[in-house]
């Protein structure tokens, strides 16, 4: 009787890659790649992920190119209330070289 070699796969607990291990060679026979199953797996997965990413990049721009068409209003309105409350105030402040 001819007896059937004996193997065995192992399963590696991080990446899920299986290997075929023979205990009388003592070697590793085949190697099987884990299955991908990350975010971007697919071709089409990862062309949906790069739209999302433009968009939101495209999304930004926009805010950020609002706020600075504002920008020059919000600071003409700063300096005037400034410039309104420096009048108002009767005594100018008193500076850190005056003292001395």
């Amino acid at each position: 009787m001819e007896k059937e070699p004996t193997t065995f796969d192992v399963r590696c607990p991080c990446c899920q890659a299986v290997l075929t291990v023979d205990p009388e060679v003592r070697a590793v026979l085949t190697h099987t790649p884990p299955p991908r199953t990350g975010p971007l797996s697919s071709l089409d997965k990862a062309m949906g992920a790069l739209r999302e990413a433009e968009a939101r990049r495209d999304a930004r721009f926009r805010q950020a190119a609002e706020a600075e068409k504002d920008k020059a209003d919000v600071l003409a309105r700063k300096f005037q209330a400034g410039l309104k409350r420096a009048k108002d105030t009767p005594d100018p402040p008193i500076r850190p070289f005056d003292l001395d």
